[in-house]
């Protein structure tokens, strides 16, 4: 992210928000909570946004990553300190952003989380590659939410089953159990499809 953009962003989540100057004493304090804050917005915000854009759509996603950061400002004293901690911590805030903007009478407990419909990418390849791609989506879909979830975290967002957890607000032993059983339901529907899928294997090793 540009400096500009930055700046923007550090002004809108910061200013006008009176909450933000509870406990604290002097600007010095403020100041160095902003470079903190600065730090953080600089390591995870093009995570964090990916991560919004698999379940919400880009069209959305600036505003939700915009929201969750909102929220970790306010809430500074809970974040980690670790990194790959924060990292988690900040998936979480996102994920119940969007949870808490799903409109209907029933709140879901969990996010459809989208693939790339078509096999553009796979324009130069074998066909081969294009017709396992389609499978994969074709399969995916039938997923339910909270298994697309589940694999998401490991696939794309790369956690291990205690950070995922700390996302999902299970233990990691929950987690593994879901994962296991998400895997399970993913290769059962690419087996009922015409040919098989070396790609959606791989996704499926056991980790």
């Amino acid at each position: 992210m540009d400096q500009l953009h930055w700046n923007s962003a550090l002004l809108r989540v910061t200013n006008g928000d009176v909450r933000t100057c509870i406990g604290m004493s002097t600007s010095k304090t403020r100041q160095e909570r902003e470079t903190r804050f600065s730090g953080l917005y600089e390591l995870v915000y093009t995570d964090v946004l990916r991560f919004v854009q698999r379940r919400a759509g880009p069209e959305h996603a600036e505003d939700i990553v915009h929201e969750a950061f909102l929220v970790t400002w306010r809430r500074w004293d809970d974040l980690p300190t670790e990194h790959e901690d924060a990292r988690a911590w900040m998936f979480a805030v996102a994920r119940n952003c969007m949870l808490n903007n799903v409109r209907g009478e029933k709140r879901q407990g969990a996010l459809v989380v989208r693939i790339a419909a078509h096999a553009s990418a796979f324009t130069d390849a074998a066909t081969e590659l294009v017709n396992e791609h389609v499978d994969l989506v074709s399969a995916w879909r039938q997923l339910r939410p909270l298994d697309q979830e589940v694999l998401a975290l490991a696939i794309w967002e790369e956690l291990p089953s205690s950070k995922a957890g700390q996302v999902l607000g299970i233990s990691s032993a929950a987690y593994r159990l879901r994962l296991h059983r998400a895997r399970k339901s993913l290769r059962r529907m690419l087996d009922a499809s015409a040919s098989p899928n070396s790609f959606a294997e791989f996704l499926m090793m056991e980790s």
